[in-house]
């Protein structure tokens, strides 16, 4: 889960594994598998790195790597 901001300010805690699409319009706006948009105060930028953060903490992209490289094997 990442933290974020609502454009009127309030907080909100995200899955980021539900995250399809980030694009900025010029605001943020966050696209979930479910079809659902948010719009959020932070820069994509900002987004993608909490995201990389957080699957980093849960090991999705360590695994990733590790299968990748078995594949090769």
């Amino acid at each position: 889960m990442i933290s974020l901001t609502r454009l009127n300010g309030k907080p909100i805690v995200l899955n980021a594994i539900l995250i399809e699409m980030i694009e900025e319009t010029p605001d943020t706006m966050i696209t979930l598998t479910t079809g659902k948009k948010i719009t959020v105060l932070e820069k994509a930028e900002v987004v993608v790195s909490l995201v990389r953060t957080y699957m980093q903490e849960i090991g999705s992209i360590r695994a990733t790597i590790k299968s990748k490289d078995m594949e090769g094997s």
